[in-house]
C-alpha cells in the first residue's frame, strides 16, 4: 500500500479550449489533498497525493475531456488570453458515449456548463419543454452539468430525444459565445452582509431584466450580457 503516488499529467489537450493555468487553479481548489509541480512549457505537471485523491483528479479530468469539441478553434482559444472574466469554455460534446445511449438511440447525453445550464433553465426553459414521451434530467458536477434526454416509453420514436438534445445544443452554443460572468464576494461572512447585497441585487433586478442572479454562501453570481452585467456589478459595489 503506498501512502502516496505521483502522476504526470498532460494538460497539452485542453490549452486549445482553456487558459492551462487558470484550469489548474481549478483543480487545486478542488482537489486541496493534492501537491501540483510547476506547469512545463510543454504542458506537463506533476501531480502527487494519496491514490483516492489522484483517482478523483482523473474523474475530473475525464468529464472536462468530454466537454471538449473534436477539433480546438484557434480564435477561441486567443480570446480565453485576454484578462476578461467569462464563462468557462466548456463545449458541448458532439458524440454521445456508446455507454449512455440505446441501440436505437433512445438515450442522449449533452454536456454543459453549468452557468449556460441555469441561465437556459431559468430564460429559456422551453427548450427543456417537452411531451410525457422523453424525460429530461440535468447532473451537476461543479463547472459540468451533464443533462441526460431519455424516451419516457420503450416504443418512443427515438428521433423525439435527438431533436430535443439538437435544440438544446443550438441554444447552449449561442449562449456560449455572449454570456460573461460576474462574481461578487461578500466583504464578510456575516448573515447581515449577504442579506444587503442580496437585498440589493433584487432591487436592481428590474433593471436588468436578463441578468441572472445565484446567491451562494460565499458570493453571488452574475450572469449576463458583457455590458449589463459590468454595469449591474458596478452598482452594487458603489
Amino acid at each position: 500500500v503506498f501512502s502516496s503516488v505521483t502522476s504526470l499529467l498532460n494538460m497539452s489537450i485542453f490549452k486549445d479550449q482553456f487558459v492551462l493555468e487558470d484550469l489548474i487553479q481549478e483543480f487545486k481548489k478542488k482537489s486541496t489533498a493534492l501537491s501540483f509541480g510547476p506547469l512545463q512549457s510543454n504542458g506537463h505537471i506533476s501531480v502527487q497525493g494519496t491514490f483516492p485523491a489522484i483517482k478523483l483528479l482523473r474523474d475530473f479530468l475525464l468529464l472536462k475531456a468530454k466537454s471538449l469539441p473534436e477539433k480546438g478553434k484557434r480564435e477561441e482559444s486567443k480570446s480565453h488570453q485576454r484578462p476578461r472574466r467569462r464563462l468557462q469554455q466548456h463545449r458541448l460534446s458532439t458524440e454521445t458515449s456508446d455507454s449512455v445511449h440505446d441501440a436505437d438511440g433512445g438515450r442522449q447525453v449533452v454536456v454543459l456548463d453549468t452557468d449556460v445550464y441555469h441561465y437556459m433553465k431559468y430564460f429559456f426553459p422551453r427548450t427543456f419543454l417537452v411531451n410525457d414521451d422523453v424525460v429530461i434530467s440535468g447532473i451537476t458536477d461543479g463547472d459540468i452539468t451533464t443533462v441526460h434526454i431519455e424516451n419516457a416509453r420503450s416504443r418512443s420514436d427515438a428521433r423525439q430525444v435527438l431533436r430535443v438534445k439538437e435544440k438544446i445544443e443550438i441554444q447552449s452554443m449561442k449562449l456560449h459565445d455572449t454570456l460573461r460572468k460576474e462574481r461578487i464576494y461578500f466583504k464578510e461572512r456575516i448573515r447581515d452582509e449577504k442579506r444587503r447585497y442580496k437585498v440589493v441585487c433584487e432591487s436592481l433586478k428590474p433593471h436588468y431584466p436578463d441578468v441572472l442572479i445565484i446567491p451562494y454562501d460565499t458570493h453571488i453570481d452574475v450572469i449576463g450580457y458583457s455590458y449589463e452585467i459590468f454595469q449591474f456589478t458596478k452598482e452594487v459595489n458603489s
